[in-house]
Order: C-alpha cells, then sequence, then structure tokens
C-alpha cells in the first residue's frame, strides 16, 4: 500500500497510476488524511460487481466455504463472560 498527499499525486501522477495498474492502491491525503483511494480498473470493476451480486448472506457462505476457514468454538459460558456487567447509567428524555 502506497501512499501520497495530494501535492504529491499531482506531481507524480502517472507513476502512482502504474502502480495501481500493478495491483497497489493508492491512498491520497490531506492534512495526513486519507481522503481517496486510487486502484486499477480491474480492481475497481471486481469490488463494483461484489457489491452489486452478493448480499450479506452470500458473503458469509463464501468466507465458509474457504478452506482457510475455521470457526471457532466458545462456549456460552466463554461468550456470557464478555458481557459488560455494570449497572447501566440512568437516562431521562428532555422535555
Amino acid at each position: 500500500m502506497s501512499e501520497a498527499s495530494i501535492a504529491e499525486a499531482k506531481t507524480q501522477f502517472t507513476r502512482l497510476v502504474s502502480r495501481a495498474e500493478l495491483g497497489e492502491a493508492v491512498h491520497i491525503t490531506r492534512r495526513g488524511k486519507p481522503v481517496a483511494v486510487l486502484l486499477s480498473e480491474a480492481e475497481y470493476a471486481r469490488l463494483c460487481q461484489g457489491e452489486a451480486h452478493r448480499g450479506f448472506w452470500e458473503l458469509i457462505v463464501e468466507m465458509r466455504d474457504d478452506p482457510a476457514f475455521e470457526p471457532i468454538e466458545w462456549s456460552h459460558e466463554d461468550a456470557n463472560a464478555w458481557r459488560d456487567r455494570r449497572p447501566t447509567q440512568a437516562f431521562t428524555w428532555p422535555e
């Protein structure tokens, strides 16, 4: 992953496009904060196609079908231990 300020992107646009074509995402920043990402057309098309044709459940099924996927077996006691047991704060709606 590369990062370039807007000023750098203006002067080195050709080099950044070449990096994106090679599959590297280039993050464009303004005052050090990311504001845009330069991607190859192939990667952009892949992302758009994925959004248009797959819903949440399809993504879950795809994740589970991945050979590297290993479900985590947590007991009820383990999951219950994460619960925040502090008393809730009192809340009233303003009138």
